[in-house]
């Protein structure tokens, strides 16, 4: 679940930064005149915070850290391994 959390940060973070930029964000706010007041700036700090957020929630959804091997012998033979 985390990840997708982590995605849907990030996409969303990209896009408030395209609302900063200034042909992609003067396009996108003539369907949303609400937004039209707030400063680009302040589009682009909240932008990239959220694609930070999305990195960090991505990053930490990784698969967990697998124990190591240790053969089991029978006399000087391998004849398996288990997981420690």
């Amino acid at each position: 679940m985390k990840k997708i959390g982590g995605w849907i940060f990030t996409i969303a973070g990209l896009v408030v930064i395209a609302l900063g930029i200034k042909g992609i964000g003067d396009y996108i706010l003539r369907f949303i005149p609400g937004l039209t007041s707030v400063p680009k700036t302040y589009s682009l700090i909240v932008g990239l915070a959220l694609v930070i957020v999305g990195i960090v929630l991505l990053k930490g959804t990784g698969s967990a850290k697998q124990k190591p091997e240790v053969p089991i012998y029978k006399g000087k033979e391998i004849v398996g391994y288990r997981r420690n």
